[in-house]
């Protein structure tokens, strides 16, 4: 039987009042963020990983969320990554020293520390004392190219080797090359596990400690206060603590 007249009226009104509930939908998506922000940095675990899952990474990430900002993060080794943020290649660098706007102009330093570096040596000779940058000086010593707090300060030592990463740094003191390694504590004993080395130990004291910050390229002048208050916010809404926690139970590193 064919459909009547108020039948197709009923048809046509209830058309009618989809389409214009697509539309209004539609109109009501916004993009999640507002902008696409692209750090990058040269961080290893715990503090960054390949998946973006580290202290730092997770960090910077929920920061700029709460900014409305998409983070993209891009690992690099540490050298060129400071070169890509101060050139503007990328948008900025985590987790760095205080002072990096001195020798790279273009960057601006976010004041709130992000995670604190544990600067120490390691050596497979636990006789070793470490009494001060100056307490290098009597031996063949290894480091990453771009930690600059290291190239400034171990100075005048037996020999100075510089690798690109972490895995070809501990390499050299598992192989004898040189006679201790200087990285970050924490990042250092998450390489040795990987590398299942048992032999090498961390020397005491530290020869510094210090807090590492993210900095921003200087065209995102107007974003540092922002992501300044809301790194603050996180540390004291306790997201900075949880965090710290979450990531650090779901390695196992033997302190």
């Amino acid at each position: 039987m064919p459909p009547t007249h108020s039948t197709s009226t009923a048809i046509h009104n209830l058309l009618i009042l989809s389409a214009i509930t697509i539309v209004l939908a539609l109109s009501c998506v916004r993009p999640a963020f507002s902008q696409t922000i692209v750090l990058n940095t040269a961080n290893d675990p715990p503090n960054s990983t390949e998946n973006h899952t580290g202290i730092c990474d997770r960090i910077m990430t929920e920061a700029f969320r709460r900014m409305g900002i998409n983070l993209k993060i891009v690992r690099l080794p540490s050298e060129r990554a400071l070169i890509n943020a101060n050139d503007g290649i990328d948008d900025g660098n985590y987790a760095r020293v205080e002072g990096m706007e001195k020798l790279y102009p273009n960057l601006i330093r976010v004041p709130v520390e992000i995670t604190t570096f544990e600067f120490v040596a390691f050596s497979r000779k636990a006789a070793i004392k470490t009494a001060g940058w100056d307490s290098l000086k009597s031996y063949k010593v290894g480091i990453i190219t771009g930690w600059k707090i290291l190239e400034n300060n171990i100075v005048g030592v037996k020999s100075l080797t510089k690798v690109s990463n972490e895995k070809l740094l501990f390499s050299l003191l598992i192989t004898g090359k040189v006679d201790l390694v200087v990285y970050d504590r924490m990042q250092g004993k998450v390489v040795l596990k990987q590398l299942a080395s048992e032999d090498v130990r961390v020397l005491k004291p530290p020869l510094a400690v210090k807090g590492m910050y993210p900095y921003l390229h200087k065209r995102h002048a107007s974003l540092v206060p922002k992501l300044e208050q809301t790194l603050r916010a996180m540390k004291k809404d306790g997201t900075y603590k949880r965090i710290v926690e979450e990531t650090m139970n779901s390695i196992s590193v033997v302190e």
